[in-house]
């Protein structure tokens, strides 16, 4: 089992994207992806909506994630999130490994 959360980052002016930016330049993104239990940390940007980033951000489980949670990168993520202004919105999701094998026939390698 495994848990990912999509966040939906939206703001003005470009500052989703700048946001984005800065937490790969500053390295954020990259102390985030070498965290026990991370899975995936990637941005995407929806090609329907300029203002909008989103976040997948996957991990082991509910104590990898709050173990990311109670750490200092916490801090700085929220003090990016208000230099650009950002409003989010959370998805979470939790997986079902069940039909992993009944679901691979649709999947074109």
């Amino acid at each position: 089992m495994s848990i990912t959360i999509n966040i939906y980052y939206t703001g003005k002016n470009g500052n989703a994207k700048k946001f984005a930016s800065e937490m790969e330049s500053s390295g954020l993104t990259k102390k985030i992806r070498e965290e026990d239990g991370n899975l995936r940390y990637e941005y995407f940007y929806p090609i329907n909506d300029d203002e909008t980033v989103l976040l997948i951000d996957s991990w082991k489980n509910q104590q990898a994630i709050d173990f990311h949670h109670a750490s200092p990168m916490m801090l700085e993520i929220a003090k990016l999130r208000n230099k650009y202004d950002l409003h989010m919105k959370v998805e979470r999701y939790v997986s079902d490994d069940t039909n992993e094998n009944i679901d691979h026939q649709f999947i074109r390698q």
